[in-house]
């Protein structure tokens, strides 16, 4: 019988890569050399890949051992054991010792490292290296920290604010660094003053990205009281919102994060963490508290929340695991993946063949 060769036009086959995941694309890369140009560097692609997959993105979380030099990858959705991990290469030109993730957005993520600030995509191992910011070179002045997407001007921003060394008021620097000008650039406030704004917590944090904006726990000192500050990326511009009214924890065992689709707090307070949640986005009145966790199933009786999807609430046991409840309260499953707590960080990122102008494989 005569062979016949299948067929399929260039416009169908481009259709349904676009509807494929990014870890398969990344294996289709060596079929010929047309898919290897157009996924690995056709923007176009890329972007409209992106678009077309919003509402299923792979989302998986980055599990950082600066202890051990290991970068490792974990598939939340299917379990928390080691079998659902896989091992990614990062080289750096130093030690991996002081690296430290300081935000994701869109697929990237910003790794700060010795005097190196890095936009990394750990789906295709594309990177690019920016400068450290003018004031925030100090890394013990600097206590927020940023990453976000203005989509007016198809743009990435790192932000950082720190302590002005020169005030006796305690008052702060704004920055950001625009990938699309590389530059970075300092915003005042109206007043011609610097900021009111101290770091709330022990530590430095990590701002959560929700609605347009960037948010961080802080203390007003010309109020004086405790807020959330956010930066707006559009705007470039900074807001306070309000605390609940009856919300009466330290900030030191308080976090923000994106919980059911709406700006959360995550409080702790003896063996139970709190999830409250700004059902109407800035109106104070919205805040309830919706959700108290357990944990008791916890060894170290710590939890701190990544992302919620299908059901359940992934999170960190503030060491050297993750922990997996169900939205109903219920503890499902706790996994550890090293022994040294102090040398580890997880963050969640979405896979994406989004890329840099200039980057470096």
């Amino acid at each position: 019988m005569e062979k016949k060769t299948m067929y399929l036009p260039h416009e169908l086959i481009l259709q349904i890569l676009l509807r494929l995941p990014v870890k398969s694309l990344i294996r289709f890369k060596c079929v010929c050399k047309l898919w290897f140009s157009l996924i690995s560097y056709d923007s176009h692609f890329a972007n409209s890949h992106f678009q077309l997959t919003t509402v299923i993105h792979t989302r998986r979380i980055l599990f950082i051992s600066t202890s051990t030099s290991q970068i490792r990858s974990i598939d939340f959705e299917a379990s928390l054991d080691d079998t659902a991990s896989l091992n990614i290469n990062f080289m750096l030109p130093q030690s991996y010792l002081d690296l430290q993730i300081k935000g994701s957005c869109r697929g990237f993520l910003v790794l700060w490292c010795s005097s190196n600030i890095y936009l990394w995509n750990p789906s295709t191992g594309v990177h690019k290296q920016i400068p450290f910011p003018p004031f925030g070179s100090n890394l013990d002045a600097t206590y927020f920290y940023g990453f976000g997407y203005d989509q007016s001007t198809d743009d990435y921003l790192v932000v950082s604010m720190s302590d002005d060394s020169n005030s006796a008021n305690f008052y702060s620097h704004l920055e950001f660094f625009s990938l699309r000008a590389n530059t970075w650039k300092e915003i005042e406030c109206t007043t011609g003053t610097h900021f009111p704004y101290m770091n709330a917590c022990d530590d430095p944090r990590v701002g959560s990205l929700f609605n347009d904006a960037i948010h961080w726990l802080a203390f007003r000192n010309d109020i004086p009281m405790n807020v959330i500050v956010a930066f707006h990326l559009l705007e470039r511009k900074l807001f306070d919102i309000h605390l609940p009214d009856d919300f009466d924890h330290e900030p030191t065992d308080c976090e923000l994060w994106v919980f059911r689709e709406f700006l959360s707090l995550r409080a702790m307070e003896d063996d139970i963490v709190e999830v409250w949640v700004m059902k109407e986005y800035n109106v104070h009145s919205s805040w309830i508290k919706t959700l108290v966790l357990p944990m008791d199933g916890i060894p170290i009786h710590y939890f701190s929340p990544i992302y919620s999807s299908n059901g359940n609430i992934i999170g960190t046991d503030g060491g050297t695991g993750l922990v997996r409840y169900n939205d109903k309260g219920k503890l499902l499953d706790h996994h550890s993946y090293c022994n040294d707590a102090c040398g580890s960080q997880f963050a969640m990122y979405i896979e994406s063949l989004l890329s840099l102008d200039n980057e470096q494989d």
